[in-house]
């Protein structure tokens, strides 16, 4: 097991000891053997870190930033950008528009100024948005569809910033240059770092099945990828490719055009099925069964083909304590190969804040077939939608994440059959969950948004064989076969929820839920209707005492039970109809608060605590098994659940609603994850 040293002062002439180091970690990784680290020193390397071998499980290749004597890693920033010096006048604008020419060989055989950015579920099939980018000083720019955009900017009138999206860019792709014109705001591009996208990845195998490789303490930056929808080949500015056993901890991931971190499908099971079809007969969701059906059996007897989808061989990657921004798609993404992993105590933020364009993949994390996944002590915040589990969540854990300053709402939970877990989470925005799904057992979480819920009966979706990648069978949502237990619901002003653009009280999303809404993606039939905060939303569901005698139509079947009990709402939040042991109050126990919302820093106000009824526990006896996948809510290894901790691990002597077990006044102040620095 050797350590491997690289640093921005050695050669990839020299044997890469600490006395000679490399000069690339290119050149490293190609010298790297299962068991080795490789250690790179302080410095800016810009290349596509394409790793040709992995490790294995018990002796990994490690990547990481060479360690200080105090223990902290030394600054190390991998870039897929290059820096522009050569920018000139442009003739006419007075200073303002300034025009660079680079030659198209600085970006090999795919140039990001010509690819255009599309794909399944990408919304604007209209304009021609481009992968690449251009950044002042490390803050992108807005791509402009004209000369005239550059010369003349206006506001992007989604954009989180409306100031910064007046910093335009247009480029205009010849034979052997390409043409980039840029407005920087009245600043000289010779007094500041200018950037370009020239690299689609950052971090990231070129051939499938690098197993066991750990990525660790780096800043990750500036990459143009394209849309990563389940249906194509899912690209990152790092990810494992459809590997195996990945480690990526204590990073800085920012500035990729669509995914900063990929777990998801490779190219042979589909690419772009949907619309690249002949004829565009078949729906997205049949080409997406087709795509699951493909992943199940690929492989065959040439050596290097991808591996089928299953345990043995995909999945079972560890995504933690990273910071993750400013990624116009997702911060994490993953269709099938993200199943059996963890994804846990990472600060995501400012995901689609530049709002040029949509499509129905854009969240924090967005994950397809989140199979025995646990998604956990994350911070999610200042994004479209905070997390978004679509197709097949089983076996799921989310739990003690917290999410604010989502636009559309905290967690969407779209045609899965569960059973998943949701339990201990702080959902501060102004729509909590938006539940489109059936077997989801909810406990335990502080609720300040409402919940909408809706059936989806045109869409036959897949479960699984318990703890595996086995199609069991498929089905449309009948909705119902949830639970909601020993929950706090808070009405009124949301904590997480933007002043008017007046500045007034008036929440900022308002005119959005005015009515039954459609959800950008799905089938317009399928539709939201706004209640208030709390479960009344399940109002038109029986009990389980009433479901023997509940009509259904032949297509969808009877709607499923639910099972509401032990909940406390406060401040007008309603309950369901029938929930037998409600605790309705005046004023919340717990209060939380958003302190500094860029940093993800929140407090914690728990009161008069003892005026609380106790309520039952909940254990995975008493939450049975969910309906379809006839699946017990488990551990993903299948032992049972233990829910006798609270939030923030303490243990819940006397169980009450909410996420926090506490018998006394008092008030916490909880900073968001991240990287940590030390080692």
């Amino acid at each position: 097991m050797t350590i491997l040293h690289v640093a921005v002062t050695g050669s990839d002439r020299a044997d890469g000891s600490a006395e000679a180091p490399f000069r690339t970690i290119t050149r490293a990784a190609q010298a790297a053997l299962p068991g080795d680290t490789v250690s790179v020193h302080e410095g800016v390397y810009r290349e596509w870190v394409n790793p040709p071998r992995g490790g294995t499980a018990d002796a990994p290749i490690t990547y990481q930033a060479a360690v200080d004597p105090d223990g902290r890693f030394e600054p190390v920033t991998i870039s897929g950008a290059e820096v522009v010096t050569d920018w000139r006048p442009h003739p006419g604008a007075e200073g303002r528009v300034w025009v660079t020419q680079v030659s198209n060989a600085l970006f090999g055989d795919r140039n990001p100024y010509a690819e255009r950015i599309g794909g399944d579920w990408f919304f604007d099939r209209v304009n021609t948005w481009h992968t690449g980018e251009v950044y002042l000083d490390g803050r992108s720019m807005y791509e402009s569809l004209t000369l005239a955009g550059v010369e003349h900017p206006e506001v992007t009138p989604d954009s989180f910033d409306p100031e910064g999206s007046l910093l335009t860019w247009y480029a205009e792709v010849g034979d052997d240059v390409t043409t980039i014109w840029a407005n920087f705001g009245g600043v000289d591009p010779a007094a500041h770092e200018i950037e370009i996208n020239a690299r689609t990845f950052v971090f990231w195998p070129a051939a499938t099945g690098i197993d066991h490789i750990t990525v660790r303490g780096f800043t990750l930056t500036k990459a143009a990828t394209q849309w990563a929808p389940p249906t194509a080949l899912q690209e990152g500015l790092i990810g494992p490719h459809w590997s195996k056993g990945w480690v990526i901890e204590d990073n800085t991931i920012t500035d990729s055009k669509n995914v900063g971190v990929s777990l998801g499908k490779e190219a042979g099971t589909g690419q772009n099925e949907w619309t690249a079809g002949a004829d565009g007969a078949k729906g997205g969701t049949q080409r997406e069964r087709e795509v699951i059906q493909r992943a199940l059996v690929l492989g065959g007897p040439a050596a290097g083909e991808p591996q089928p989808w299953h345990r043995d061989h995909i999945g079972s990657h560890t995504v933690r304590r990273n910071t993750i921004r400013d990624c116009e798609q997702a911060g994490v993404v993953g269709h099938l190969g993200a199943a059996f992993s963890t994804i846990a105590d990472n600060h995501i933020s400012r995901i689609h804040v530049k709002r040029q364009w949509h499509g129905a993949e854009v969240a924090g994390i967005k994950l397809h077939a989140a199979i025995d996944t646990v998604i956990s002590g994350n911070t999610i915040h200042h994004t479209h939608r905070a997390l978004w589990l679509d197709w097949q969540a089983q076996g799921t854990l989310v739990r003690r994440n917290v999410f604010y300053a989502s636009t559309a709402e905290d967690f969407m939970v779209e045609v899965c059959h569960g059973p998943y877990l949701v339990d201990s989470n702080l959902f501060l925005s102004p729509w909590a969950v938006k539940d489109m799904s059936s077997g989801g057992a909810y406990v335990h979480n502080y609720v300040a948004g409402r919940i909408a819920n809706c059936t989806e009966h045109q869409r036959y979706t897949p479960y699984h064989v318990p703890h595996a990648t086995a199609v069991y069978g498929v089905s449309n949502i009948l909705g119902g076969d949830d639970r909601f237990y020993n929950n706090v619901f808070v009405g009124g002003r949301t904590t997480g929820e933007p002043d008017g653009p007046d500045g007034d009280d008036e929440p900022a999303l308002a005119s959005f839920w005015s009515g039954a809404i459609d959800m950008d993606g799905v089938p317009g039939r399928a539709t939201f209707t706004p209640t208030p905060v709390g479960t009344s939303q399940y109002d038109a569901y029986p009990t389980a005492q009433e479901y023997p005698n509940e009509p259904g139509s032949d297509l969808a079947g009877p709607r499923l039970p639910v099972w509401i009990e032990g909940n406390l709402y406060a401040e007008g939040a309603e309950p369901f109809r029938a929930e037998p042991t409600a605790l309705v109050v005046d004023t919340s126990p717990v209060r939380v608060e958003v302190i500094d919302a860029d940093a993800g820093t929140i407090r914690v106000v728990v009161s008069h605590a003892g005026d609380v009824d106790v309520v039952t526990p909940v254990t995975t006896a008493r939450l049975g098994t969910s309906y379809q996948a006839e699946m017990p809510y488990t551990n993903p290894d299948g032992s049972d659940l233990d829910l006798s901790t609270d939030f923030c691990g303490t243990p819940r002597d006397q169980v009450v609603p909410g996420p926090f077990a506490v018998s006394t006044t008092e008030a916490r102040v909880l900073p968001a994850p991240g990287p940590v620095g030390r080692r």
